[in-house]
Parts: C-alpha cells; structure tokens; sequence
C-alpha cells in the first residue's frame, strides 16, 4: 500500500504550514492537532482500504492461439462494494496489447466487462500470471496493488488459419491457392477410379476393350494418384532457422510450411509423419486421416530452434530406423556449404530406402545485397563477401543435384508454394 497524490499533497501543505507558527504567531498545538488530525484520517482510511475485499476477476481466452494473429481478450470483474480501480491483464511479456491498462467504475454486486487486444508473438506455452489491480481508498489517500484471478495457460501454435481456409476447397484449389504451380499430367495415375465414356485425349492403355464390346461404345478407365503414400516432414530445429526475417524467425516460417503441405497431403489421402531434429527432437509417425492435422500442431506447436549445429547424419540414421517404409522425405533446413560432406552422407543414407527432397532457404537479405547499387569501398567489400558466400551457397546445392536430390532453392515467403508443388510433382510423376 502506498500514499496516493493527495495525501502526499496534504502532507506537504501541513509541512508548509509550520513556517506560520514561526513567522504568523499561530499556535504550534494548532498546528501539531493539525498534524494529528491529518494522521489519523489516513490511518482509518488506509485501514479500510485493507479490509476492503478484492474484486473478483475472470478472463475468457481460448486456450489455443494462433502465432501473430490479434486476438481478443474479455475481462469480467466482480466488486461487493462501490469502487474505482486501475486494472491490467498480466499477460506473457513482449506481446503487444492495445487497450490496457484500463480504470473501471465498479457498483455493489454487478458485473463489468471489457476486452482488449492482444497479439501472440512466440510459440509455445504461455502463463496468464493473474490481473493486477490498484485499488483507492476511500479519500483517495492511499493506493493499493493486489492481484486476483488465478494464472491461465494458453498454447500458442502455428498459424492455423490457412488450414481452416482451405478446407473450403478442393484439393488442387487450395494447392493453387498457395501459389503451387501445378503441370499437366503426363500419363496416368496408378489406382483406378472409375469406368467413363472415351473422351478425347484418352490414350489407347485407358480403354477397357471387354467393356468396350458390351457397350458397344468406347469405355475408357480413368485412374487417379495412389493415395496411402508415405510423406514425412523432416525439419531442423539448429541454429539455420533461428535467422529471423520480420516478426518470424525461419523456424517459424518453417511449420507454417510443414503444416500447408501435410494437410493438402492428407487431403490426398497420404499419411503424413513428422521428425524433427538438430536442437529439439520430435517424432510422429505417419498417419492417415484429417484428425492427423491435429496430432502434427499439437506435436510441433512447442517445438524452438536452438544454438546448436545439426548432426545430419545423425538425424538420417534416426530417421531410418524410425521409417522403414518408402517414403518421400522433405528435409527443411538452411544449407550452407560447410555443411555439405555431412548433409551428402546423411542423404545418401536416406535415399536407400526413401525419396529425398532437400528445402534450402535463402535469406531475403542475400538477394537485396546482390541488388544494392555500391558507392564506396565497404559497399564493394560487403557485395564481394555476399557473392562469394552465394557461389558457395549454389556449388553446395549442385553438390547435391549431382546425387539425384532433389533440391528447393527458395525464401521463406516462397516455401509452402515449392513443397506443395513438388509433392504435387512427385505423385503426378510416380516417383514413389
């Protein structure tokens, strides 16, 4: 508890009021009476202030929130007797919040509500520590700090809204709604679908010659992708992805990407596992089915990069013995070219059962570098340093080319786009 304005104001003026005993001949008992007077009003009201109950409050928030998505937060705040307070939500340090702290008239045995705006900015688990209030006696001569409520834990996730557009589409609409560039088919998948009339264009491998003759019109199977294929996201959770780029650090940009291209390959009818691995480790095994959507943000929502360099091999040699059926393995990482006898050995591990495609992403900073006009000697310096790193950067990516991989060169912006596309890519073609 602590003296408001006003009772230090009071005490002041008290203080001030000594110099007429000395100079304006006023009784100095006046004035101690005074004094007396003004210290015991603050005694009584400072301890009423601490019988005075603390308001009840309560907050309504979802326990799971999306990362960087504004959300908002309703306060209901409960007083037995008539009152003002000061009130701010304690809620996790760094997220911004508009509309706190607020001051809120209460009335005996009624209820008041306010919301204010709050914007996650870190994934994983967050603590609500309670609401603080600053409660005024009743002469507005002391202020007191308490705080009611009990902590709440929320889970901040993965942006989650993509997904929940998406589902509004097909398949093929919401892999264009990505940006995914999708090519025509150059043959025909491998299970069948269904028995059609000829059309145009259907090759002479698609008639169905028995059905064909008890028609007596041409019947064509028409066939689809083989669904039950095997993808597994395999991300790096190393010091690559802790380069930020905005709000976002790589890692981040990273499960948003995981999560586009693993619920349009559930919606393929694929079973979609997740290994993640470098700093923090994570496994789930592949899964048919929508509610597996579910299992991969609850598994990976948590997940940090940490400072540590990633152990490719290592990772490869864990995945391998995890996976044993054929799978396509989208590795999600940062290449760099001292990085590279590692990452060969590890893929070269990988490709003896699974088919491999390496995602490298590329800093947005390197392409505005090699456009920035230079203009004095540390300008020329920087651009030579960039270039020679970018050359490295492309010789290590041909090094894997060279051993059949698959290879992505892409930003983060740019990243669910390319992983839907080469899925896409990867079942047209058969290659699994």
């Amino acid at each position: 508890m602590r003296p408001a304005p006003l009772l230090i104001g009071l005490l002041v003026l008290w203080g001030l009021s000594g110099f007429a005993v000395l100079f304006a001949g006023v009784p100095l008992l006046a004035w101690l009476l005074a004094g007396a007077g003004l210290a015991l009003l603050a005694v009584l009201d400072g301890l009423l202030l601490r019988r005075r109950p603390t308001p009840q409050v309560s907050r309504e928030i979802p326990e799971a929130l999306p990362l960087g998505i504004e959300r908002d937060v309703t306060l209901r705040v409960e007083s037995m007797s008539r009152q003002r307070i000061d009130l701010f939500d304690l809620h996790p340090g760094g997220w911004p919040a508009q509309g706190l702290p607020q001051r809120l008239k209460l009335m005996p045995a009624t209820a008041s509500t306010f919301s204010y705006h709050l914007r996650p900015t870190a994934r994983g688990d967050a603590t609500f520590d309670g609401v603080q209030l600053r409660l005024a006696s009743a002469l507005r001569l002391w202020r007191q700090s308490r705080i009611a409520g009990t902590p709440q834990r929320v889970r901040v996730y993965p942006n989650f809204a993509p997904l929940t557009k998406f589902a509004l589409f097909s398949a093929e609409q919401a892999s264009r709604l990505v940006g995914a560039h999708l090519k025509r088919r150059r043959g025909e998948g491998t299970d069948f679908n269904q028995m059609r009339e000829y059309r145009v264009g259907d090759s002479l491998r698609q008639i169905d010659w028995k059905a064909t003759s008890r028609s007596r019109k041409l019947i064509s199977r028409e066939y689809q992708d083989e669904k039950n294929q095997q993808l597994v996201m395999m991300v790096d959770t190393g010091r690559r992805m802790m380069a930020q780029e905005g709000e976002l650090a790589h890692f981040d940009h990273v499960l948003n990407a995981t999560l586009v291209v693993s619920y349009l390959a559930l919606r393929q009818g694929d079973a979609v596992g997740l290994f993640a691995s470098g700093g923090e480790s994570r496994w789930v095994a592949p899964k048919r089915g929508m509610a597996s959507i579910d299992t991969l943000l609850r598994a990976s929502y948590s997940l940090q990069p940490q400072p540590v360099a990633t152990d490719y091999l290592a990772a490869a040699t864990e995945l391998s013995l995890r996976q044993r059926k054929r799978s396509l393995v989208m590795l999600v990482t940062n290449v760099r070219d001292e990085d590279i006898e590692d990452l060969l050995a590890a893929v070269r591990l990988l490709q003896k059962r699974h088919l491999v495609c390496v995602a490298s992403l590329r800093e947005r900073a390197l392409d505005q570098a090699m456009t920035d006009e230079v203009h004095d000697l540390p300008g020329a310096i920087r651009a030579g340093a960039v270039a020679r790193y970018v050359e490295q950067r492309t010789a290590a990516h041909e090094a894997l080319r060279s051993h059949r991989v698959m290879v992505l060169d892409v930003a983060s912006e740019e990243l669910p786009a390319a992983l839907v596309e080469r899925y896409l890519a990867v079942k047209r073609d058969g290659l699994l």
